[in-house]
C-alpha cells in the first residue's frame, strides 16, 4: 500500500507517532495512530468499487471524514431522524476496530461527511 506508508512517514518519522496495526472495513486499509484522547486514521482503497476508491476518484486525497463518539448511538441517530438529517446508515453497522458506526450524509452537514461511533 504505497499510498498509505507514504502518508504514515510523516506521522512516524516527524511526530514520531506509532501507527496501530492495520485494519480493513469498507474495502480500505484502515491504519489508526492516537493523538491523546483523539484518533487519526488514514485510509487507503483495497478495491477499485469501494467507497474510499470512489471518493478519491472524484475528489482526490484529502480529508474524508470526521468521526465523533457519542455515548449512545442509537439515540444520536434517532436524534438525527427527529431534527430531519438525512442518514447514509439508517442503522448501526461495525467499523474499524470492531466499533459500531453509522454515517450522516454531508448534505446535512453543511458538506462535511460525519460518522458517529460509541
Amino acid at each position: 500500500m504505497p499510498d498509505l506508508d507514504a502518508a504514515l512517514a510523516f506521522y512516524r518519522d516527524v511526530l514520531g507517532l506509532t501507527p496501530h496495526p492495520p485494519e480493513v472495513a469498507d474495502g480500505a486499509a484502515i491504519v489508526s495512530l492516537s493523538f491523546g484522547d483523539s484518533e487519526v486514521e488514514l485510509l487507503a482503497p483495497l478495491e477499485p468499487e469501494s467507497p474510499i476508491a470512489r471518493f478519491l476518484d472524484r475528489r482526490g486525497p484529502g480529508i474524508h471524514h470526521i468521526c465523533y463518539r457519542v455515548s449512545n448511538l442509537d439515540r444520536a441517530l434517532d436524534a438525527c431522524r427527529a431534527a430531519g438529517y438525512r442518514l447514509i446508515d439508517e442503522t448501526p453497522r461495525t467499523g474499524a476496530g470492531g466499533r459500531r458506526i453509522a454515517f450522516v450524509h454531508p448534505k446535512a452537514t453543511a458538506g462535511i461527511l460525519l460518522e458517529l461511533t460509541e
